[in-house]
């Protein structure tokens, strides 16, 4: 029998990056064998541009490089980039990302820890706001590429042309139930499986599952808790149901955009940011709700294929306004009467 006091050892930043990094291993690697080598070429190009950005701007600032450069949390930040960005994107798109995120959203708030704003959404908002045709175009269904030819596409030695690209299954069908003339239902849609698979996209519902299941493991974990996670997922379902129930034939079914998009990726691994999300609780509870509520207004509503980031970075304003009003009483005090 063990008796008080306990003294728990402290977690370092690098060992809680460490275990962020190797929850999205699963993702990665069902990403790869779905798509080719070319996510791990800008998973490379993302993670060494974050590295020598950081090392930059530490020096620049006059702040120790060694600590602040292996504490992983750039290389978080650049497989966020990676992951959310189309793999067949120049590699130019990749590493102005990842130099947005980097000098802009993070180090010039400061560095970790005073970052308002997840800096992996910040570069994917600018990106799309800049780049929109480049943002959009995904790898096309069943688009076999050897390594080589991945490359040459990537660093622009191969011609960018329409037979390489197509839109993801989440944007396929917002697209076709707003185009004008056509009168198609979700139901029409969905049994297209070469494009839509079982329920959320041919393939995509594996590497949906694997982010689930890198997201577990966090909890087990302990790295995050289940207060954002569970949260969006049931802002995600509510509004979603809401809207099935009322028009299943113009608005999907949730469990299609709970596995379609980043759905998963947002909830356990964008959403739970530390530093630019809630700290109580309760503001956890608030916030994963709204981001996940914002997350499938933007996406069916709004003018981009999947509102994850612009859903997350808006509740990233609201953040410290949610704290505040979610403060737990200090121990010992009244309640204050009139």
């Amino acid at each position: 029998m063990v008796t008080s006091p306990h003294v728990l050892k402290p977690v370092s930043i690098t060992r809680v990056m460490g275990q962020v990094c190797l929850a999205l291993i699963p993702g990665i690697a069902v990403y790869s064998w779905l798509i080719g080598p070319a996510l791990l070429l800008q998973l490379g190009i993302a993670s060494l541009t974050a590295l020598a950005a950081e090392a930059l701007l530490l020096k620049l600032r006059d702040k120790p490089v060694s600590p602040f450069l292996t504490d992983g949390s750039a290389l978080v930040t650049a497989w966020l980039i990676a992951l959310t960005f189309p793999p067949l994107s120049p590699w130019w798109l990749t590493a102005t990302g990842v130099l947005f995120a980097i000098v802009i959203a993070k180090q010039l708030y400061g560095g970790l820890g005073q970052n308002p704003f997840n800096p992996a959404m910040v570069a994917f908002a600018a990106c799309i706001v800049a780049f929109p045709a480049l943002m959009s175009q995904w790898p096309a269904q069943g688009l076999s590429l050897s390594f080589g030819q991945q490359l040459e596409v990537v660093f622009g030695l191969a011609p960018r042309i329409d037979a390489l690209t197509a839109a993801t299954p989440l944007d396929a069908m917002k697209t076709a139930l707003k185009m004008d003339g056509v009168h198609a239902s979700v139901q029409d849609l969905l049994a297209n499986q070469t494009l839509y698979g079982t329920f959320a996209g041919r393939g995509w519902e594996w590497v949906t599952s694997a982010y689930l299941l890198g997201g577990l493991f966090l909890l087990w974990r302990r790295v995050i808790t289940w207060h954002v996670p569970v949260a969006f997922a049931l802002g995600l379902v509510l509004v979603s149901g809401l809207c099935w129930s009322l028009n299943p034939a113009r608005y999907a079914d949730p469990l299609f955009h709970l596995f379609s998009g980043g759905a998963m990726l947002g909830a356990f691994f964008i959403a739970t940011d530390p530093v630019s999300g809630c700290t109580t609780p309760r503001g956890k509870l608030i916030f994963g709700f709204g981001a996940g509520a914002l997350a499938y207004l933007i996406r069916v509503f709004g003018a981009f294929p999947d509102g994850i980031a612009f859903a997350v970075l808006i509740m990233n304003l609201c953040a410290p306004v949610i704290d505040l009003f979610c403060q737990p009483a200090v121990f010992g005090k009244k309640k204050e009467t009139p």
